[in-house]
């Protein structure tokens, strides 16, 4: 299975940051949960949320009220959206998937966003 991030690579404050992960060689309707983790510069590794093979979501308690994960199965994708961005989400991200909640056996090669006017 392959992973592949998009979407843009600035952002301004304020407004919302939009990237899509596009699975290849494996169904996101599957037996397994898929995550998006992020890595702010000189930070560690952040999971923000997933979204499992049967559609249901989870979200990091910190990231719960600005963050939404989707998906789109006649695709295979699914999107993460985060609101309100602010210089302080300026990070690498990735998208992932594993065996359960928060756990990663492949990521995706990452996509750095900036969040600045």
């Amino acid at each position: 299975v392959q992973l592949q991030e998009s979407g843009p690579g600035l952002v301004k404050p304020s407004q919302t940051l939009s990237l899509t992960c596009t699975v290849s060689g494996g169904s996101i309707t599957t037996n397994f949960y898929w995550s998006w983790i992020r890595q702010p510069p000189g930070k560690g590794l952040e999971w923000m949320g997933a979204i499992a093979y049967s559609g249901s979501t989870s979200y990091s308690p910190s990231l719960k009220s600005r963050t939404s994960i989707s998906r789109d199965t006649s695709k295979n994708q699914f999107t993460l959206q985060v609101n309100s961005v602010s210089p302080e989400d300026t990070a690498v991200y990735y998208c992932a998937f594993g065996g359960g909640w928060g756990t990663f056996g492949s990521w995706g090669q990452g996509t750095q966003v900036t969040v600045s006017s």
